[in-house]
């Protein structure tokens, strides 16, 4: 952040990947909405973006590159930005993704360490997309010197479309719906997976965050992947770091906590702020766009961990 004066500031991020899905439209779009994220997970607004290339042009015909650039042009301008400029590079694999200028009232920006006891956790899209992309992978792999389809696709097209919808859709709805509200902090949901970023911001707001596995939103398909033991490896790093840091109730499968530790690419954001207004904020979410947001959990005063999970709820309604 750099402050510009009247009580303005800039917010500056930058983020890129190599392909998540086959469709190369689509990936421009999914990387551009995972670069814009971090703007919204600020409570800013982007207005510029630098688009950032690596492709290989004589491996992959051109054209590929045009879609993934009009793919990202697309999203930046449903997010009311616009692309200025950026650079390109000769590279063995497809690289994509932006720099992304956004401003904000710094009265009003959104961290991840003001989470207060009393707060609900609300998050603004499903998990499971680290699994789900891994799926699509393994399908992809098995698929490579078979003649004709594969008789036992690991990921239906219909979740595989639904991921893909999830990754490229705008945190936008999330931030749009804050106004009225108290936010006492907020985060994006990517690579550390739910509870890793959820790590984060309750060490640096000195709470404990309790989350209910009953509560928190799934791709349609993710929990029978990760039943199959398909994940990336970026999800189970997660794992072994947050299951010694996590109150863990007994019961709960490892195959939720996977999920609960899955590396996202562009997920949704993790909102705390009053528990009072919790719902009203993710009925508001839904209405907007982001149609799965709940609220997932609470956060409590310091206990012997920064986090706890149960499978369902045990607070007293």
């Amino acid at each position: 952040m750099y402050r510009i004066g009247d009580g303005q500031v800039l917010v500056q991020t930058v983020d890129f990947f190599t392909p998540v899905v086959d469709d190369p439209y689509v990936y421009g779009q999914i990387a551009a909405a995972n670069s814009l994220s971090d703007v919204y997970a600020m409570r800013a607004r982007p207005v510029l973006a630098l688009a950032l290339v690596a492709f290989p042009t004589a491996v992959l015909p051109v054209d590929m590159l045009e879609e993934i650039l009009r793919g990202g042009a697309d999203k930046v301008a449903e997010a009311g930005a616009v692309i200025g400029g950026g650079h390109s590079i000769e590279h063995d694999v497809p690289i994509y993704g932006l720099a992304v200028t956004g401003t904000a009232r710094e009265s009003e920006l959104a961290r991840n360490s003001g989470a207060r006891p009393g707060d609900a956790l609300i998050l603004t899209k499903p998990l499971g997309i680290g699994v789900t992309v891994s799926a699509g992978r393994v399908d992809a792999i098995a698929a490579e010197g078979v003649t004709g389809l594969l008789k036992r696709r690991v990921l239906s097209d219909d979740a595989l479309e639904d991921a893909s919808r999830v990754m490229a859709a705008l945190n936008r709805p999330a931030v749009d719906a804050m106004d009225g509200f108290e936010i006492h902090a907020a985060t994006d949901v990517t690579g550390y997976g739910l509870l890793g970023h959820a790590f984060e911001m309750m060490s640096a707001s000195g709470t404990t965050g309790e989350f209910v596995m009953d509560a928190v939103p799934l791709l349609s398909e993710a929990r029978r992947i990760a039943a199959r033991g398909i994940a990336p490896e970026g999800s189970r790093v997660n794992v072994r770091n947050l299951r010694p840091r996590t109150d863990v109730e007994e019961g709960l499968a490892d195959d939720d906590f996977l999920l609960l530790c899955d590396a996202q690419t562009s997920g949704g954001l993790l909102v705390s702020l009053p528990e009072r207004d919790a719902e009203r904020y993710a009925e508001r979410c839904r209405e907007i766009g982001a149609d799965r947001a709940a609220v997932v959990g609470h956060v409590t005063a310091r206990g012997q961990t920064a986090l706890v999970v149960s499978k369902a709820s045990r607070r007293k309604s």
